[in-house]
């Protein structure tokens, strides 16, 4: 696909120099007045071709003419690579200045995500009403099936191809792009999933491009592959260089402005450049300890993104970082069942809606994990507050905060599918005509689904609504209990009850004359008036603490009966 504003000859390739090819120049020639090369055979006129059949001087991409010696060519190639160097240095402050969207056709997009490699898991589903077609394959069988035209072509019986991509790698992603002729902009998304990025949907003329967030329930594990791997990018200029030569000599193959990728690099991201900062090197070493620090108190909750693309012939793609497969595998399963709504219709758009509704089902197992933990933690504030019931409320408050903010935009993105779905695919034609329908890419009883799946959307962001409110008022109530025990305390007649023995020790210590009590008697007597007194005042002044002593047993003999009960139901 041409670059957009450039200039292209009849085989599709540009004919606008990039940025990057500026340095690498070869000398060009009319067929009579090339300056020959030390090493070529003596000039033959009969051999030199009019100056009217002569190669055409223009600012097509330059290629290596028999007139270059080997040193010349090496030198085109290292200026080349200087190049690229000094571009992918601009880019590497996060991106700044960059030309947005990712084209595979250009060696920019080697250099900056050529890096990114992993071992994926791809499944290739073709299924209509009553025939299916299942297989699974690696990477370069992937590849291998997209370069082949008659291996790849679908067969008369498929309505609808579903393509399901496990994990993230630039050889697969590029290939696919060059087969299907992705828009660069979403091939961007694709391969810079930061964090925590917004759920969003794009209209394109080719197809319609969708980014969830997945929620899913999982447990203590280490970072992602595209997190954990970005140490081992290439740090300084000379690095970049060298890989970028590495992907010239090894991994690109030129044929005009097309570029076949057949080697990689290691996995990592685009933003950051190609080597981390100082200040995220420090935010990653901070996020590991705040989550040492929480370890056990909060809900392991993993946000992952995918993404789908919905072309109009019936192609469904999803690209997500399980490479196992698992979180898509009951959609699957479903496809293999011929009394299906996914097989009964055959609408790739329905197949896009049960996607949608797993990752909204997903969110809801997290919803309710969070409704449990809440539960158990309101039940120890009204057994006993304490300090350590409001640090684990309060990191159950600062995730339902994070879970707010990336659930919401879900929510937009399906009312959006469901009522601006044919505006926004009319907005992308260039010539409107009213004799001819604008028909959207989902159909009308996948809008209809959809609605169901806006509905528990309605209910996840309830219920995050209902447990962060609850959350708050456990705060308030433990800080007020304790607050009411402080006050409580200067007044407390606990801190009186020894008085009476203090002044009885204290008449019974003196040692002055006269005095019966002292002179005349034993110890014996501060015993007899001594233990009467306190066995009247300590319980006087301990009721209120025996009062609570017993609604605190009363409270827990309540649970373990209600505990009994449930297990023996």
């Amino acid at each position: 696909m041409p670059r957009e504003n450039s200039f292209s000859d009849s085989e599709g390739r540009s004919l606008t120099p990039d940025p990057e090819d500026g340095m690498a120049t070869s000398p060009t020639w009319d067929g009579q007045t090339a300056e020959r090369a030390p090493w070529s055979p003596p000039r033959r006129p009969w051999l030199t071709p009019p100056r009217s059949l002569a190669a055409p001087t223009s600012p097509a991409r330059p290629t290596a003419y028999p007139s270059q010696t080997p040193k010349d060519r090496f030198r085109a190639t290292v200026r080349k690579v200087m190049a690229m160097s000094r571009t992918s240095s601009l880019m590497a402050r996060r991106g700044v200045g960059a030309e947005p969207g990712v084209d595979p056709r250009r060696a920019s997009a080697f250099v900056n995500y050529g890096h990114i490699r992993q071992q994926c898991l791809i499944e290739v589903n073709d299924y209509s009403t009553f025939r299916t077609s299942f297989g699974r394959m690696t990477n370069a069988e992937f590849i291998r099936l997209l370069n082949d035209e008659g291996a790849s072509k679908r067969e008369p019986w498929v309505k609808v191809r579903w393509i399901n991509i496990g994990g993230i790698s630039w050889d697969v992603i590029s290939a696919l792009a060059l087969k299907y002729d992705l828009h660069p902009l979403a091939l961007e998304d694709v391969l810079t999933q930061r964090g925590h990025a917004r759920s969003k949907t794009d209209y394109y003329p080719q197809h319609l491009f969708i980014r969830m967030l997945c929620h899913t329930l999982g447990a203590e594990e280490e970072a992602t592959t595209l997190e954990t791997t970005i140490s081992s990018l290439p740090r300084s200029a000379a690095d970049r260089a060298k890989f970028a030569s590495m992907g010239h000599a090894g991994g690109l193959r030129y044929r005009g402005r097309r570029a076949d990728v057949e080697q990689a690099g290691p996995t990592g991201a685009r933003f950051g450049g190609m080597a981390e900062s100082e200040q995220a090197q420090k935010n990653a070493r901070n996020r590991k300890l705040v989550k040492e620090l929480t370890r056990g108190d909060r809900v392991n909750v993993q946000i992952r993104p995918m993404c789908l693309f919905l072309f109009k012939d019936g192609t469904v793609i999803s690209i997500h970082k399980d490479n196992t497969l698992n979180f898509t595998a009951p959609i699957t399963e479903r496809l293999r069942q011929r009394d299906t709504g996914l097989r009964t219709t055959a609408d790739p758009s329905m197949l896009v809606q049960s996607l949608l509704d797993l990752v909204v089902d997903s969110a809801m197992e997290v919803v309710e994990e969070y409704q449990g933990r809440i539960l158990k933690v309101e039940q120890a504030v009204l057994l006993k507050p304490s300090m350590k019931t409001v640090r684990r409320l309060h990191i159950l408050q600062g995730d339902l905060i994070l879970h707010k903010r990336t659930l919401e935009p879900i929510k937009t993105v399906i009312y959006g599918l469901r009522r601006y779905d044919v505006d926004r695919a009319m907005a992308l034609r260039e010539h409107a005509d009213a004799n001819v329908k604008e028909e959207g890419y989902m159909s009308h009883k996948a809008k209809i689904y959809l609605a169901d799946v806006h509905d528990h959307m309605e209910y996840i962001l309830t219920s995050l609504d209902m447990i962060a409110g609850i959350t708050e008022n456990l705060i308030n109530y433990t800080f007020n209990m304790a607050s009411y025990e402080m006050n409580e305390a200067p007044t407390d007649p606990r801190d009186n009850h020894f008085l009476p023995l203090t002044l009885l020790t204290g008449y019974f210590g003196m040692n002055f004359d006269p005095m019966w009590s002292v002179m005349e008697n034993s110890d014996l007597l501060f015993w007899e008036i001594a233990l009467p007194l306190m066995a009247v005042v300590i319980p006087l002044f301990l009721f209120n603490d025996f009062k609570r002593m017993a609604h605190y047993i009363e409270k827990r003999l309540t649970r373990r009966a209600v505990v009994k009960s449930f297990k023996r139901a």
